[in-house]
């Protein structure tokens, strides 16, 4: 008899089932935790280079400012003659956040657009308020300074249009319509020593100019009308109402009193600062708890359902 080989099944393979490990995964609270301190940083970042880097002089509508609203310039209106200072135009505001006059910006043109004439200084003045009649106007000297040299203020171009030139202490004949086409927008900022001005009070603003060059230098006119007429002084010097000879219509000048350029920066880059902050505190209290732990599912495994 011959012998048969007897073969047996191979023994099946089995594996214990380990339970799968359990994976710490970082909350969502945390995360947000974390892109907040992050935010915060580059706040803090932006605030110190918005201080550190040099700000911007001008102004242009939307900005903010420390008056009643600002009096843009007329682009078709008039320059009243402000050249020496037996020549100073004055218009009145009215104070709407107490606190230094370190910035003011305003509006001229110079007569004939002579490119051979500039400004060298300017001085302003600050007056108190006179209302009443004949017609309200500047009353007590509160304030006054002569800015000169090459640093002490800037000078931009900002717009064209057909615009007379007036000279009221020569009468009717003073006002010479379509006279010239440019202007420009002149800046006064970190005013040294400034005045402070409080709120709700109004207060008139006085300018002359001294300049290179044989052209005169106007302060142009606004639409934005506020209160009372723009005043000019007379050859004896006394205050004399500012109104339109041909129109008869009440004249005002174009000007604007802002923050300085520094506070705009800090007062803004603080905000963000502090918002970023309080997001920060707001995470870090709600990531205190027990940190969330998932457990990691085998892909194996299988919805009963």
């Amino acid at each position: 008899m011959s012998s048969r080989a007897i073969t047996f099944p191979s023994p099946v393979a089995t594996t214990t089932a380990h339970a799968p490990e359990a994976v710490a995964v970082p909350s969502t609270t945390d995360q947000l935790g974390v892109v907040a301190g992050r935010l915060v940083r580059l706040m803090v970042v932006a605030a110190l280079a918005a201080v550190a880097l040099p700000a911007s002089a001008d102004w242009f509508p939307g900005e903010p400012y420390k008056m009643h609203f600002p009096q843009m310039p007329n682009p078709n209106g008039w320059d009243i003659n402000i050249t020496g200072t037996n020549h100073e135009v004055a218009d009145d505001w009215k104070c709407s956040e107490t606190g230094p006059v370190s910035d003011l910006h305003f509006w001229y043109s110079v007569q004939g657009d002579d490119p051979g004439t500039s400004i060298t200084s300017v001085t302003t003045s600050i007056y108190s308020d006179l209302p009443g009649l004949p017609f309200s106007r500047p009353d007590q000297l509160l304030w006054n300074r002569t800015f000169s040299g090459s640093n002490a203020f800037s000078v931009i171009p900002y717009g064209t249009g057909t615009q007379g030139f007036a000279n009221p202490q020569s009468g009717t004949a003073g006002w010479i319509p379509a006279d010239h086409s440019n202007y420009w927008q002149l800046n006064l900022k970190n005013i040294p020593d400034p005045f402070t001005q409080t709120l709700n009070t109004t207060y008139w603003l006085g300018l002359s100019v001294q300049i290179s060059g044989t052209s005169l230098v106007g302060w142009k006119t606004s639409l934005d009308a506020f209160q009372d007429d723009s005043t000019f002084r007379g050859v004896s010097g006394s205050w004399n109402e500012l109104i339109d000879p041909f129109t008869l219509t009440s004249l005002h000048q174009a000007f604007v009193v802002t923050p300085e350029p520094s506070t705009l920066a800090i007062l803004s880059t603080g905000c963000l600062v502090a918002a970023g902050l309080a997001a920060a505190r707001r995470q870090r209290s709600v990531s205190r708890g027990p940190g969330r732990c998932e457990t990691a599912r085998d892909p194996r495994d299988r919805d009963p359902r």
